[in-house]
């Protein structure tokens, strides 16, 4: 999934980030390789239904036109992922040497109007994250849109409240991860996100705020002892309190 660690130079008024920034690169592989796979897998299931549907002699052509672009948008993008897995990102972005293979950044200029220039911004943005140029990462993540996703958008999401931190919008960060969490609505995200927006908060001197976060992962019905919160959460909790 999403890349989710905490600002690199945080302001000396964000002592919480920095102190807990070992917590959220243990859990960034782990994150980065969720989202990846899910974007994969439905644009794999996209991909496979636009190849049945397109077996099309001459005569259909013409009006299938456009069913067909889609089709070649989607194997381009496959192809930019594959470099995208293989962490060669500037190469992701900007296509290979030869021009065998599109950049992300021309796939979702060129299928703009279609979900394989949608999906072709959000791979662009973690392309930029894990380069940590985060001014990019933000614009292309702003640019995908989620709605009706209700797989690949809470990932997305986190990873734009993870960019929003970077760049020091705060507030933003805050009401994006939270809404991240509310999306993801299971043991592993949800309480990542919702420690993340507490931290945030804490380092704004929004202490109760952030307790109010730290009490929801708490209190979720679906918390139980494996998780790998429990070690932890009490802490953030008596912190907020102090």
């Amino acid at each position: 999934m999403a890349k989710t660690i905490a600002p690199k130079s945080a302001p000396e008024t964000q002592p919480a980030l920095s102190k807990h920034e070992d917590f959220i690169l243990k859990y960034k592989n782990t994150l980065i390789g969720g989202v990846v796979a899910l974007i994969v897998i439905v644009a794999g299931i996209i991909f496979w239904n636009k190849h049945k549907a397109s077996q099309l002699n001459e005569a259909q052509f013409a009006m299938q036109a456009p069913e067909l672009q889609v089709q070649l948008g989607m194997t381009e993008l496959q192809q930019a992922a594959g470099l995208f897995g293989e962490k060669e990102f500037e190469m992701a972005l900007n296509g290979d040497s030869t021009g065998t293979t599109k950049g992300l950044l021309k796939i979702a200029d060129e299928y703009s109007s279609t979900k394989a220039g949608n999906l072709a911004n959000l791979y662009a943005g973690l392309c930029y994250a894990h380069m940590d140029k985060w001014e990019e990462a933000v614009k292309y993540l702003e640019k995908y849109d989620a709605v009706g996703d209700i797989l690949i958008s809470p990932a997305a999401l986190g990873a734009l409240g993870n960019a929003y931190a970077h760049v020091n919008q705060l507030d933003k960060a805050v009401s994006t991860l939270t809404k991240a969490a509310e999306k993801a609505d299971n043991i592993m995200l949800s309480p990542l996100y919702y420690i993340q927006a507490g931290e945030i908060l804490e380092s704004q001197g929004k202490k109760a705020d952030a307790l109010k976060l730290y009490k929801k992962v708490k209190g979720m019905e679906s918390y139980t002892q494996s998780s790998p919160y429990v070690d932890m959460i009490d802490e953030y909790i008596e912190r907020a309190t102090e």
